[in-house]
């Protein structure tokens, strides 16, 4: 893997959207669909076609994000965590095989460069992020802050009596 840096995001939307958009969870709700549709865009059909899957658990007390990217390289890979909690996983899958016969050449493999961000809505350790990558499947785990771990309290619930 490249790196697993912090770094800031610059957005190409207007600096009050961007105030807004850091400073709360329907913020990021919002900042991740307009990633979405950026990256849709007509002159970015390329990437749609190819993009990571994911799957985001939260424990108590980390977050742990896996993507597969099969047939991609670690060395291919870059990885970012920004400052304002968006992972960021891009790459490079290259086109190795093909297959001529009789003039013909026939191809299902899908291969490019891709570039998946998504938001992180807890307050996360970034400085203590990890990532492995094995058999076509990256698992990047963030602890979560002391804060985020106290974030929640039990509340006792009473009943009414009549």
């Amino acid at each position: 893997m490249k790196n697993l840096t912090a770094c800031h995001t610059a957005r190409n939307h207007s600096p009050e959207l961007n105030h807004f958009h850091r400073n709360s969870e329907f913020g990021n709700l919002m900042n991740y669909f307009w990633n979405y549709f950026d990256n849709n865009s007509a002159e970015n059909t390329h990437t749609a076609e190819w993009e990571p899957q994911l799957q985001i658990v939260e424990s108590k007390d980390a977050v742990t994000v896996t993507a597969e990217i099969p047939g991609v390289d670690a060395e291919n890979l870059d990885l970012q965590i920004s400052s304002d909690g968006y992972l960021s996983i891009s790459g490079e899958k290259n086109n190795m095989f093909e297959d001529t016969e009789k003039n013909s050449y026939f191809s299902e493999i899908s291969y490019g460069s891709f570039k998946r961000t998504v938001p992180l809505p807890w307050d996360l350790d970034y400085e203590h992020a990890s990532a492995n990558y094995s058999h076509g499947i990256l698992t990047v785990s963030i602890p979560k802050s002391q804060v985020e771990k106290q974030k929640f309290k039990k509340i006792n619930i009473s009943t009414a009596q009549n």
